[in-house]
């Protein structure tokens, strides 16, 4: 049996099926991959960008400052004094520049 008596018997190759297949794809990439690896790069840029004394809001919204740097943890001093190591990925957001008055 060669290939085209399989599709013929199988109701033939339909090429509608494979556009509407492809353009199902394109937009699951365009709107659900591609934003999500935007966001993982703008997020690690701002790890990388970090540095002693910035201020920061975490994850869980607990807002410091850091005092110390390591390979994978930030020490984050909060108010009252008290110290706090988180990782980098649970920093949220640099407070540092989010008040920073626009120009």
């Amino acid at each position: 049996m060669t290939l085209t008596v399989i599709l013929q018997a199988a109701g033939g190759f339909d090429y509608k099926q494979l556009f509407v297949m492809a353009a199902i794809g394109l937009v699951f990439y365009f709107f659900m991959v591609r934003p999500q690896l935007k966001k993982a790069k703008d997020h690690k840029k701002l790890v990388e960008e970090l540095k002693k004394g910035d201020k920061v809001i975490t994850t869980a919204g607990i807002h410091g400052r850091i005092i110390d740097m390591n390979d994978t943890t930030f020490l984050i001093e909060v108010e009252g004094g008290t110290k706090i190591r988180f990782e980098k990925s649970a920093i949220s957001l640099d407070a540092t520049k989010a008040s920073a008055p626009k120009a």
